[in-house]
């Protein structure tokens, strides 16, 4: 009983800072888990919703992963040059998620620009921790938020910017992809 009010309350929690639609707040209820929620907003088509929510949920490196695997399904086999940079700098820091590859996934996502997926994920990556500023001024923490709305975006932009059409297909399947990590990190039980 103890473990169903603590899964209901993350998901008061996320809900909260997830910046979800009025539609998608509407649809809350307390006793409502993660996972339960997730599937309500997928089964209304509020695609973008579930999204952010996921993000939200999510620990950063499990998020960002999340993000890096969406925009290197949008970016196809052979991504330009500038694309194909981010996801590698998003995946390098993915495996060491250290500095000097959080530094070098922002320069990345510059580079792809950060209205691309492949930017976007990188830009979650840089967004994970550390100081936002140059590494000779004064720390800059990035704000607690940052990673789960640049995931948010890099998931989006993934499902929306190459064949729109078929962005529903896309949600799914993506929103899919980011409940199987919940699943594997044991996050709602």
């Amino acid at each position: 009983m103890e473990k169903a009010a603590q899964e209901n309350s993350k998901t008061l929690a996320i809900c909260s800072v997830a910046e979800l639609s009025e539609e998608a707040q509407a649809l809350v209820c307390p006793e409502m888990r993660p996972r339960a929620y997730v599937t309500l907003l997928m089964e209304k088509n509020l695609f973008p919703d579930a999204v952010r929510f996921l993000a939200h949920g999510l620990p950063k490196r499990e998020a960002v992963w999340w993000a890096w695997v969406c925009a290197r399904r949008s970016a196809g086999d052979t991504p330009p040059p500038k694309i194909a940079g981010a996801l590698h700098a998003t995946e390098k820091w993915i495996a060491q998620p250290n500095e000097e590859n959080r530094r070098a996934a922002m320069e990345s996502a510059r580079t792809a620009e950060f209205s691309t997926a492949a930017g976007s994920a990188a830009l979650a990556a840089f967004f994970s921790g550390g100081s936002m500023a140059p590494p000779d001024a004064p720390a800059v923490p990035p704000g607690e938020f940052l990673t789960a709305k640049a995931v948010a975006g890099a998931v989006t932009i993934a499902a929306v910017a190459k064949e729109p059409d078929k962005a529903p297909e896309k949600f799914k399947a993506f929103v899919t992809q980011g409940l199987d990590v919940t699943t594997r990190i044991k996050l709602w039980e």
